[in-house]
This record gives structure tokens, sequence and C-alpha cells, in this order.
């Protein structure tokens, strides 16, 4: 499982959806250095020794920077007490991956997909979905009885990029007088599907494919399917590629019923 935060994040995220910071104070010249070497400060904390603390988000991480008392210099790097406890973890937590994960999760609510399970189920799962995927059929035969006991809505984000009849075939199921049950006969038949791709993708079709790569690669994920979930705590998290027996069972919670 890839954490999206405090671990790793994507790196282009940060231009797609950092918000400059909204604050009063003009930024310290030796804050400011940093700044213009590319990272976008999102907010300000004290800190323990006269520092004054900035979050920032460079590169798609979080970063610390601790203004020195004379407010010329800026330390950066993580800050640890005599106790060996991280002090910048949870600031970082707070300031910069929480709403990056937030925004994040509303770039694929915005996306374009298709519903797979009730829309009233207690949990949504997102996933990168290629109609020609085999790994994207297990984990839909995984979920099945997770979705057919109401407990979780899989919302399947249709990509085109495995074979040159990939964007078809997503245009053809997002198309369809019912996407759900196309996509469902699909994924049900598995290798014997007869699913035809659209030789001609319409162009908002085209438009919304294109933005769903596009948002795929800026969320950091390479390959289908990439799964996306809010785990215990509410925090964004990513599984690439079918999930293993334990992991499945975070992904998609508890199961209430037996179909």
């Amino acid at each position: 499982m890839k954490h999206l935060y405090p671990m790793s994040l994507i790196v282009s995220a940060v231009a797609m959806l950092a918000a400059p910071l909204a604050t009063a104070e003009e930024l310290p010249a030796a804050v400011k250095a940093v700044e213009a070497r590319g990272a976008e400060i999102v907010g300000s904390f004290d800190a323990p020794g006269g520092l004054k603390g900035y979050a920032a988000r460079y590169n798609g991480q979080g970063i610390s920077l601790y203004l020195t008392p004379d407010g010329e210099h800026v330390l950066v790097g993580t800050l640890i007490n005599a106790q060996g406890d991280d002090l910048s973890r949870p600031q970082l937590e707070q300031l910069v991956y929480e709403p990056l994960g937030k925004e994040m999760w509303q770039r694929l609510e915005d996306s374009t997909w298709i519903a797979d399970g009730s829309a009233d189920a207690p949990r949504i799962v997102y996933m990168f979905s290629d109609p020609n995927c085999p790994f994207c059929n297990m984990f839909w035969e995984q979920a099945r009885p997770w979705v057919e006991a109401g407990d979780v809505q899989i919302r399947h984000v249709m990509v085109g990029m495995l074979r040159p009849d990939s964007a078809g075939k997503s245009a053809a199921l997002l198309a369809a007088d019912d996407p759900e049950a196309a996509l469902n006969e699909h994924e049900a038949a598995g290798k014997a599907s007869k699913l035809k791709p659209t030789k001609e993708i319409p162009a908002e079709l085209d438009k919304q494919l294109q933005a769903n790569l596009a948002l795929m690669g800026e969320m950091g994920a390479s390959a289908t399917p990439a799964i996306y979930f809010l785990d215990e705590n509410n925090r964004l998290q990513q599984q690439q590629g079918a999930p293993q027996p334990d992991m499945l069972k975070q992904i998609m919670g508890p199961l209430s019923a037996t179909p």
C-alpha cells in the first residue's frame, strides 16, 4: 500500500492542487529564498527554541522550515526533541497532508467514473480502471462480496492506456445506456468479454478520458488498477495493483453480511 501522507505523495499534484498561503504577514526574506526554489508555503506554526516554523509543499512532499531567532536564516528538515520525538510530523500532517488528501479525494469525486454498487453504500473506493486490465478484473471479482452486500461502492475512473483499443472500450462503457450494467457484464465475462470499442470517440468523451488519465498520473499512479480509499483515520491511501487478502480487508472495510 502506498500511503499518500505523511509518506510519499505525487510530484505534480502540488502545482495542480496547492493554494497560496493566505496570511497578512510578509514572509521573511530567508523563507522567500526557499519559496523561490520551488517550495510553496502553506502555513506557519510556533516551534520551540525561539524558532518560527513554516510548512511547505515541495515536489509532492511536505517539508518543514525553521526560521532562526535572528530572522536571517532558515533550517530545512525535521525537528527532534531530547526524547527523540518528531516535532515536525504533526505540523506537516495538519497543514500539508490532510488538506491535500481532501483536495485529491474531491478531484476523484469530480472525475468521470462508473459506479459499481449501491449509492447508499457507507464506503466509497475509487480505482483507475482500464477495460483490458486483468488485474482490474481481479479486483472486481475480489470486491463482489462487499459490493453485493451493499457495504461498498466502487467508482471506476475509466482510462485507456494498456492497448490501442482501451480508450475505445472505456468510451463504449461510459456511453452505454446503463454503464454500470455494461461494466459488470464486461468484467463478469473476463477474457470472454464481447465488449466492442467505440471506433470514433466523441470529443466530450475523449476529453473526459484524457482528463482521467492526466489525473491518474498527477496522483502518482502509473498502472491499473490504482485504488484509492480512506483509512480508519479518514486519510487518503493508495493501493497499486490487485491487493492481497489482508490489504483487501483494509480497503473494503467490514463485511456486514454474506450475499
